[in-house]
């Protein structure tokens, strides 16, 4: 970064936020390959099953929201000035990192709906067993030996 680009960001310059802001070309296209190969990568997944529609809207969303940023950078510079953030590509980090935090709360709470449903449904499967077991054993005790004992095939 060159000194005078530094001491503008110090000094809180509009001019000199826009240029630090600023994306090449070269950097829109990479971030339109990227934005395109995600969308391929989630629709693939859910042709084959390999990620549930709940969270395919979710994916799907944010891509959306990465692809306007990388075809209107313009729109990072804006979201970075309303957050009080200098540094566009730190409000960026920022908000992903906020995302991803939502993310990982979101899938603790299906982890520990999953974990306590296995618990219920494993005691449940004891209960069954310990039935089964109970009402075999009733019916042994009921049973004769001449009854256990199947008739051999006259032919």
């Amino acid at each position: 970064m060159s000194p005078s680009l530094f001491a503008a960001q110090l000094a809180g310059d509009v001019d000199g936020l826009d240029q630090i802001g600023e994306m090449s070309a070269r950097t829109h296209a990479a971030v339109f390959v990227a934005t395109v190969v995600c969308v391929g990568f989630i629709l693939r997944l859910v042709r084959r099953h390999g990620l549930r529609s709940k969270y395919t809207l979710l994916w799907l969303s944010l891509a959306v929201v990465l692809a306007a940023l990388g075809v209107f950078p313009g729109l990072l510079v804006a979201a970075s000035r309303v957050l009080g953030i200098n540094y566009p590509p730190a409000a960026f980090l920022t908000l992903a990192t906020g995302f991803l935090f939502l993310i990982v709360i979101q899938f603790s709470w299906e982890l520990s709906r999953i974990e306590e449903r296995t618990r219920m449904l494993a005691e449940h499967a004891a209960l069954l067993g310990d039935e089964v077991d109970r009402l075999r054993s009733a019916l042994g005790s009921e049973t004769s030996p001449s009854d256990d004992v199947t008739p051999s095939d006259p032919s």
